[in-house]
């Protein structure tokens, strides 16, 4: 009977984060742009706490090594055409990095839509680092996943502090 250790996921996502050259003080740093106009003391290590937080999930988990693996693909030319041309010059009509980056804000409701959608549009930080088509590497679904996992940090933190606000806690959004 089939059965992977969601341990070997949760440690693959990181490790493949970071061999891609993102840490989760970058992706930090962009919660923090989304953030600071609404929570001027929100800090780096509160926003690492809700990133970690979004990335022990297994669909966020999923979506991550599944762009990478085709960002990878596309950098070795192993999709085939048109795939791989669409894929390795981030074509402006395939939409489909953004519906797998969407796959992650969706578990944490339309804040997180807004704010993929505004850092997807600016590219801070990070983002302008993998959107930049200058190096060997593909990153046509990386930036976006990257900028989802900010985002969906971001929603979280946002009902968390609503929540604070109110005096309880109630239902965490994970």
């Amino acid at each position: 009977m089939y059965s992977l250790n969601s341990e070997i996921v949760a440690s693959t996502t990181k490790e493949w984060l970071a061999k891609r050259g993102v840490t989760i003080s970058q992706i930090a740093e962009l919660v923090i742009f989304l953030q600071k106009s609404y929570f001027p003391e929100l800090t780096l290590e509160e926003c690492e706490q809700h990133i970690e937080a979004v990335l022990s999930k297994r669909e966020v988990q999923n979506a991550v090594l599944t762009g990478i693996q085709l960002d990878m693909l596309a950098e070795e030319g192993k999709l085939l055409a048109p795939l791989q041309d669409m894929i390795e010059n981030d074509e402006g009509l395939y939409g489909c990095d953004e519906i797998l980056a969407l796959s992650i804000v969706n578990v944490y409701g339309s804040i997180g839509f807004t704010n993929f959608g505004y850092v997807d549009k600016l590219k801070p930080g990070i983002l302008k680092v993998l959107n930049d088509k200058e190096g060997e590497q593909c990153h046509t679904f990386l930036d976006d996943i990257v900028g989802a996992i900010a985002a969906s940090a971001s929603s979280r933190i946002a009902h968390r502090k609503q929540a604070e606000r109110e005096g309880s806690m109630g239902p965490p959004i994970d």
